[in-house]
């Protein structure tokens, strides 16, 4: 079977994924992801599209991600893995789609503006 990949993004977060079928092995970065994702909640949102489609064992998964955190990676490789699942089968999509899977969270921090402390919150305002 030809390999399948895929590109997901969170935050300052970017992940390559490619899928292949195989038994079911995870790597980020050329480590197993429960080395690089120490955190359980953190390898289950790795494992989330796989677990909504009862596949979890049937893929192995190669994952290139690099920037932002760990939260925003975990989320970039989960995006990126439910969009090689769509790419596997298209009726994959309807349940991923309803799960929010593939939805681009678009959310960033938004930048520090000129003249105040920090992107929202100002200086305290002196009146006399």
């Amino acid at each position: 079977m030809e390999v399948i990949n895929s590109v997901g993004r969170r935050k300052a977060s970017v992940a390559r994924v490619f899928i292949k079928e195989g038994k079911g092995n995870i790597t980020i970065n050329k480590r197993d992801y429960k080395v690089y994702f120490p955190l359980e909640t953190l390898q289950y949102k790795v494992t989330q599209p796989l677990a909504k489609l009862e596949v979890l064992g049937n893929y192995d998964i190669v994952v290139n991600v690099y920037g932002g955190g760990f939260n925003g990676q975990s989320e970039a490789i989960r995006l990126g893995i439910a969009r090689c699942l769509v790419k596997l089968d298209e009726t994959n999509k309807p349940s991923l789609r309803a799960s929010g899977f593939l939805t681009r969270d678009a959310r960033v921090v938004e930048r520090k503006k000129p003249g105040q402390k920090k992107a929202r919150k100002r200086f305290q305002f002196s009146k006399r």
